[in-house]
């Protein structure tokens, strides 16, 4: 298990996650609907150049909205297109992008640069 820890201040930004395979979304619904998350509950991958962490939404508790309105822009959640939009809770530093709209796919883009993993065992729970 890991656990996701900003690198600025050390405060825990994911629940416990183990590496895994994307879920495959079934077709995208008609109109305004928000497509089921990319990533299980509990399950992160890489994107192609090791850059990015892929999360699914409820994964990242430690983590809040960013301050600055124009990063949370969408029109049936978080578009995903402004930079990143979600900041550390403990810090405020950037931490992730947070895609949830009805066009876009259902997942926490988590920049792998800005957090430092924290394996865990049984003996740490």
């Amino acid at each position: 298990m890991t656990i996701f820890r900003c690198s600025n201040c050390q405060q825990p930004v994911t629940s416990e996650v183990v590496s895994g395979e994307p879920v495959r979304s079934p077709e995208r619904p008609p109109g305004h609907e928000v497509v089921p998350p990319r990533m299980s509950l509990g399950i992160f991958d890489t994107n192609f150049d090791g850059s990015l962490l892929i999360l699914h939404p409820d994964d990242v508790p430690g983590t809040v909205l960013h301050p600055d309105p124009q990063r949370v822009s969408g029109c049936c959640g978080l578009a995903g297109l402004d930079g990143p939009n979600l900041v550390c809770g403990g810090c405020g530093v950037e931490v992730a992008t947070k895609e949830s709209d009805c066009w876009s796919d259902n997942l926490v883009a988590l920049i792998a640069a800005a957090v430092t993993d924290g394996h865990t065992t049984d003996a740490d729970v």
